[in-house]
């Protein structure tokens, strides 16, 4: 990964090299933490964080979800993230805040620990890569099931619930594709490995539920208005695998894969990226950018400071 200058850690911006933890960390040790992914764009307005307060405000429920007292409001998260970039100078870049239950009390009830808050920033381009955006990429729909919240929470972006992910996608990986797409515990369609779905079928745009044990990703939420306002039919529904296989059209959202296509899934060939997937792509490249008048206010600026003439 490319590395950035600062990292900004419980109040303070401290160099990349030294943002480091204890070993002994209970979030090392237990997955305890939750955390986001957010995107900062270069735009004609300058950098611009994308969504930035619905992300932070999810951070901060994910927190109280799994007992994670965050010391810092989401205002002061707000200014600490415009800082960071404007110390390392960057116009553009993928944002990671992470709280987590860090050194001093080991067990899984472990209250005394401190909830660590950091959060840093660095140019990461698509997840999926270029040529993924632009050509579709390859899925396999996984052996692993989604997390249950029979079990776990998957409303919440939580580090330890990642480890299903992580199965879903080795198993994809090894076996030739660039993403996994799980189902939930009924065997209806979920989502990707880090990723939410979306099936393009007789002209309507179909999209698991939230009560499917999705994420309900903050880039979903965008598509889900931008499709609505150019006209087309969404309906958020439970969709069975085959109708994966039978789609004119699939594509997959997320902070760090942004709206990627898929072109084929276990196999099944469903040719090149579809005209719905492309107009609802451009519309949401041009709202990321600050190209779209009627969505600018889903980008947060980041102020520059001014200055100063003789």
């Amino acid at each position: 990964m490319e590395k950035s200058e600062w990292i900004w850690m419980n109040g303070d911006l401290v160099p990349w090299e030294n943002a480091k933890v204890h070993v002994l960390s209970h979030g090392l040790h237990y997955g305890s933490g939750v955390f986001e992914g957010i995107r900062c764009y270069d735009t004609d307005r300058g950098p611009a964080v994308f969504r930035h307060r619905d992300h932070l405000e999810r951070l901060a429920k994910s927190a109280k979800l799994y007992y994670l007292p965050l010391s810092y409001p989401v205002d002061e998260l707000r200014d600490a993230t415009h800082e960071l970039i404007r110390r390392n100078g960057l116009s553009s870049c993928y944002i990671r805040p992470i709280a987590f239950r860090g050194y001093g009390e080991m067990g899984l009830y472990a209250q005394s620990a401190p909830v660590d808050v950091v959060i840093a920033a660095w140019p990461w381009g698509a997840y999926l890569g270029d040529a993924g955006k632009r050509n579709a990429v390859r899925a396999k729909v996984s052996s692993w099931r989604r997390i249950s919240p029979d079990g776990l929470i998957p409303e919440a972006k939580a580090c330890g619930q990642y480890l299903n992910s992580i199965l879903a996608k080795t198993e994809s990986a090894k076996a030739g594709y660039e993403e996994a797409i799980l189902l939930d515990q009924r065997g209806f369609v979920c989502e990707g490995s880090g990723e939410n779905i979306f099936v393009v079928r007789e002209g309507q745009i179909l999209t698991p539920p939230p009560g499917a044990s999705i994420l309900d990703g903050i880039n979903r939420r965008s598509v889900v208005q931008i499709a609505r306002d150019l006209g087309y039919t969404l309906v958020e529904r439970d969709i069975a695998r085959a109708e994966l296989y039978l789609a004119e059209e699939v594509f997959l959202t997320g902070t760090a894969a942004e709206l990627v296509p898929v072109r084929e899934i276990d196999d099944h060939d469903l040719g090149e990226p579809g005209e719905i997937t492309r107009v609802v792509q451009a519309k949401f490249e041009d709202a990321t950018c600050g190209r779209a008048q009627e969505y600018l206010e889903w980008l947060d600026i980041v102020e520059q400071p001014s200055k100063v003439t003789s």
